[in-house]
């Protein structure tokens, strides 16, 4: 039996407050195989980002994770202190959504991509540096060798955020956690970035966790789709059945409110109400308070998240409501 490169079995996140903790992940369950896309799509609050930095084991001060998160059948939370670093530093590589945020304006770009090879694996530095300009040429960067030399304020955001790419590229991980790289680029600009984040990553038979709230964007890079809700996973399935055969009343609100270029109209659809958090999910379904086809059972349970027609869907109604959700507008 296939060993999946990244499992997620009741994964719960918890951050300390005056009246308790609260919880901001729920019981997440979630696989991964390697070379394998899977976008994890939903609206801000919905636990996305929270998911991929209890992965890396990068949560904020006093949190505390439960559950379990194996990489490679290894357990993340057992690592010690050397087994983490080797797991941040060649396991997994993260790409984060403002590279300016994450890239030292002080220092070159050179000095940002060799300095991992150079410090943690001993690489000469006049190699790192031709490892830099072969992977910054991979990424779609001219002239490479002489960007080494410029600093993050003479390159444009698109190009930045290839560096931050490449840098992840150069460590060679095995999983690739992308929190919405593309959300601070303009439309041209995000569809060269993901296809050559979608290229590199089938080339190299990484895993990615592909974060977005694009969901056409999650469609067209991700073999599967994870939807969530308050800290809850609320459907999974694969991409190319997810816009015709979504189940799960969200879904298919995130699903209605996408502009369509073959139809003009003057306001989209919307999910009424606002999103919440997990700490105020309440026992039931978390999505209640917003659904149209809520009943007294949904306030009264949690459901739970169960197969249905080659998915996973938490919806206590599904198997009623189906019919009628069986085609939904490309």
């Amino acid at each position: 039996m296939t060993v999946p490169l990244l499992e997620l079995s009741g994964l719960t996140v918890e951050v300390p407050a005056e009246e308790g903790p609260r919880p901001l992940l729920d019981g997440i369950d979630l696989s991964l195989d390697a070379g394998e896309a899977l976008g994890l799509v939903g609206e801000s609050g919905s636990g996305k980002s929270m998911t991929v930095r209890a992965v890396t084991r990068l949560l904020p001060r006093g949190a505390e994770a439960g559950g379990s998160i194996r990489f490679q059948g290894t357990d993340v939370a057992a690592m010690d202190a050397g087994a983490l670093r080797r797991y941040r530093d060649q396991g997994v590589g993260m790409i984060f959504q403002d590279p300016r945020a994450h890239i030292n304006p002080t220092r070159r770009i050179g000095s940002f991509l060799t300095e991992a090879l150079t410090r943690n694996r001993g690489v000469a530095r006049r190699e790192a540096e031709a490892r830099a300009v072969a992977v910054l040429a991979e990424v779609g960067i001219d002239d490479p060798g002489r960007r080494l030399r410029q600093y993050p304020h003479e390159l444009s955001g698109g190009m930045l955020q290839r560096v931050m790419i490449a840098s992840v590229l150069l460590a060679e991980p095995r999983l690739i956690l992308a929190d919405e790289p593309t959300t601070a680029l303009d439309v041209t600009i995000q569809s060269e970035v993901v296809g050559i984040l979608d290229r590199l990553r089938r080339e190299r038979g990484m895993g990615m966790v592909f974060i977005t709230h694009d969901l056409d964007l999650a469609l067209a890079v991700c073999g599967r789709v994870a939807v969530m809700y308050a800290g809850r996973i609320v459907e999974v399935r694969a991409a190319e059945e997810l816009h015709r055969r979504a189940a799960h009343p969200y879904t298919l609100g995130l699903l209605g409110s996408r502009p369509s270029i073959d139809a003009r109209a003057e306001r989209l659809d919307a999910v009424p109400g606002r999103p919440v958090s997990a700490y105020e999910a309440g026992t039931g379904c978390a999505f209640a308070d917003r659904c149209a086809q809520v009943r007294p059972v949904c306030r009264e349970r949690r459901p739970e998240l169960e197969p249905f027609r080659g998915g996973l869907v938490r919806c206590h109604r599904v198997a009623e409501l189906a019919p009628a959700a069986e085609e939904v507008p490309a």
